[in-house]
């Protein structure tokens, strides 16, 4: 009888996303079976997916309700909605309106930011290996792009970016902590990197990640502690601490000129009144968006935990996925894992024998060690 209740939650947890509409009840049962009853290997219920650096959890409480609420309004165009998401996310920032722009999803705006600035003859600077999707559209505008390996200690080489600063550099682009490494590249460092950039160079900087990075010395957020230049421009996300990846919204901070260069490549109405409204309930939700930080902390730990048992040694992350060194070609890991109905991150080929694994729930996280320890090189290290 468990085992069959068992199989019918995951079924729903599969389906979509559903499981972030579970009644609470249902949901507290999936808990108990993932503490209770570690996925046996012989019944895999996946794919389990810890490669899209999805928050594994889903939205809290108060921004599902909000959800449920917004379904009943779904024949009607978000005209009024995205004018209060707008106002709503400039308040929580302490900004005015105009300095904010909605996207369906942050590489929309990443979409919007290469078509504004680069073209051929132009030119993207950033990190290798680091969040693909900027090089992707630089790529469909023609500009050349300049990608660069990361530091000894995995932040972003801004020396060497410096060295490409000229009339051609249009555009760089910075993910903080950065995808797929979960490192940091720290903030004195880039004040100083910012203070060099030529008339015709915008930054755009890409905080996907912030709420799991904390404040410290080394990192401050570009929107709550901002820089006086008016060419930065500063990338957030709903689907990541928030849980909403699968409805699709991000938002850009940064000088009204500048936005308004972007604002004439955005698709109209591309926000739609379903996550609006659900995504301002969870900018008003603090208590839940303390305990996504905290719960991803948590498994975070355990993570390290687990890998430093087995004598692995992960890259500091401050996000919600990590990257480990396997000391063997990544391909043939991925590959093991994948054949065992476990999705991980892809190939980076600028660290070949490393391997980016997102947080899942424990009983996704029991499995992934179980697929770890049946790699036959793994004794062998140990």
């Amino acid at each position: 009888m468990i085992s069959l209740r068992r199989n019918f939650l995951r079924a729903l947890v599969c389906a979509g996303g559903t499981a972030a509409l579970l009644p609470s009840h249902l949901r507290g049962l999936t808990d108990s079976l993932a503490l209770f009853e570690p996925l046996p290997l012989d019944e895999p219920p996946g794919p389990i997916r810890l490669n899209s650096n999805e928050n594994a959890y889903g939205p809290s409480e108060k921004a599902v309700a909000a959800l449920r609420e917004a379904l009943q309004s779904v024949n009607r165009y978000p005209y009024s909605q995205d004018a209060a998401l707008v106002e709503r996310i400039a308040q929580h920032h302490g900004v005015k309106s105009e300095q904010v722009l909605l996207g369906c999803g942050s590489t929309d705006i990443l979409r919007m930011a290469a078509a504004a600035f680069l073209r051929r003859g132009k030119r993207l600077i950033q990190a290798d290996p680091t969040f693909d999707a900027m090089s992707h559209y630089a790529q469909s505008t023609g500009a050349e792009v300049i990608s660069l390996r990361l530091t000894p200690h995995f932040g972003h080489d801004l020396d060497a970016m410096s060295q490409h600063l000229d009339e051609n550099a249009a555009l760089v682009y910075i993910c903080n902590p950065n995808n797929p490494t979960g490192t940091l590249t720290p903030r004195p460092d880039l004040e100083l990197f910012i203070k060099k950039l030529p008339a015709n160079t915008q930054i755009l900087i890409d905080e996907a990640y912030h709420h799991y990075a904390g404040e410290s010395s080394r990192y401050q957020s570009f929107i709550d502690h901002p820089v006086d230049h008016e060419r930065v421009i500063v990338t957030r996300t709903f689907s990541q601490v928030y849980g909403l990846a699968g409805l699709r919204l991000g938002y850009a901070v940064g000088s009204p000129k500048v936005l308004q260069f972007m604002r004439a490549h955005a698709t109209e109405q591309s926000v739609n009144s379903v996550v609006a409204l659900t995504a301002m309930a969870a900018l008003d939700d603090a208590d839940g968006l303390r305990d996504a930080v905290k719960r991803n902390a948590d498994d975070r730990q355990e993570f390290r935990n687990s890998a430093m048992i087995r004598m692995l040694k992960p890259l500091d992350s401050y996000t919600n996925f990590i990257m480990m060194d396997t000391h063997h070609p990544a391909q043939e890991v991925i590959e093991h894992f994948e054949k065992n109905q476990v999705l991980i991150g892809p190939r980076f080929p600028a660290m070949d024998t490393h391997i980016r694994v997102s947080l899942g729930a424990r009983p996704e996280m029991i499995r992934f060690w179980k697929l770890w320890d049946m790699l036959h090189y793994t004794q062998m290290h140990m």
